[in-house]
């Protein structure tokens, strides 16, 4: 028995590499792009870590998302430990589909319209309160996301050459919250529960909330190697969305995500993403004494040892491709 870490980006998983090399698990990586899935065969026995991505799209794996749902029926059909399954992976790639958990479960969200076509765009843009946004639905990396103070700006964008369609086809229209001062908060959760909050710098990317802490450049993304000075874990962070945070994402089957708000000049919080594929800043970590990966290996060592029949074995890594 080993864990299984399913995705499609290998640089996001180096830092989980080490923590489990760290740890002295025993874990595999399935690289789903392309390949073939035996449903006539039962999976192997262990844990299976979904680290999907909404925006695998941007790096040439257009139908690694199918894959991966295809992947997660067959483990959960079978009964096999999945973390962040179908479930997960259905919010990951469809921001209608959080806004409606979350206010399902009473959390605000941004008044948002679902549009499908560019004359249909610009139609609801005109009837759109301003200022507005605009954003893909399945994002990631501030896919789509644009500022817009009238509708015919946005009619010029829509006709245009630059018009960037969502990948499925749904782009949102958005209102535009303002913050007092330039950041979002985005909030930390392993295995269903608090683990810090991070303070996010808008400053150079103010058009993008409240959309995505990140610009589409890799740079501003948590991960990216000179985004340290735009993250800050904050300590003693006590917020009442933390506990309805949790709920959302006991009911959606979620184990490991990060959620995103940001707050108005009224005080009001409006929640905006369900990140499951969550990433950590290195530097704010560091600053901190804290580790995301740290506790996600934790977490997944103990799901590990929690598995009928397991035996502690001698660490060994792979990766499999399709």
């Amino acid at each position: 028995m080993k864990i299984y870490v399913l995705h499609e980006n290998t640089a996001w998983v180096e830092p989980l590499r080490v923590a489990l090399h760290e740890r002295g698990l025993s874990f595999e990586e399935w690289f789903l792009d392309t390949g073939t899935l035996d449903l006539t065969k039962p999976p192997p026995e262990g844990v299976f870590y979904n680290r999907m991505s909404a925006s695998s799209h941007t790096r040439g794996h257009r139908y690694a998302p199918e894959h991966a749902a295809a992947a997660l029926a067959w483990l959960e059909r079978h009964g096999r430990r999945v973390l962040n399954g179908g479930r997960a992976l259905q919010l990951e790639l469809s921001k209608v589909a959080q806004y409606a958990a979350l206010e399902g479960l009473g959390i605000r969200t941004p008044r948002t319209v679902a549009v499908i076509g560019r004359q249909p765009l610009v139609e609801a843009a005109r009837r759109f309160p301003l200022p507005f946004i605009t954003k893909h639905n399945r994002a990631g990396k501030g896919l789509g996301v644009r500022l817009f103070h009238d509708a015919e700006a946005l009619a010029r964008y829509v006709e245009s050459e630059a018009f960037e369609p969502s990948v499925d086809g749904i782009t949102l229209l958005q209102e535009y919250i303002e913050a007092p001062e330039p950041f979002i908060t985005r909030v930390e959760f392993v295995a269903g529960r608090f683990l810090y909050a991070v303070q996010v710098d808008t400053s150079q990317g103010f058009e993008l909330c409240p959309a995505d802490a990140c610009r589409v450049d890799d740079t501003y993304c948590p991960g990216g190697e000179d985004a340290g000075a735009l993250f800050r874990i904050v300590e003693g962070f006590r917020h009442p969305l933390v506990e309805r945070y949790e709920r959302v994402l006991a009911a959606n089957d979620i184990h490991i995500a990060g959620i995103e708000f940001i707050v108005d000049r009224d005080g009001v919080a409006y929640t905006y993403d369900i990140n499951t594929n969550t990433n950590y800043n290195s530097e704010a970590e560091e600053a901190a004494g804290q580790s995301g990966m740290g506790a996600i290996a934790d977490y997944l060592g103990l799901e590990l040892a929690r598995l009928p029949g397991f035996t502690s074995q001698p660490a060994s890594t792979g990766v499999l491709e399709g």
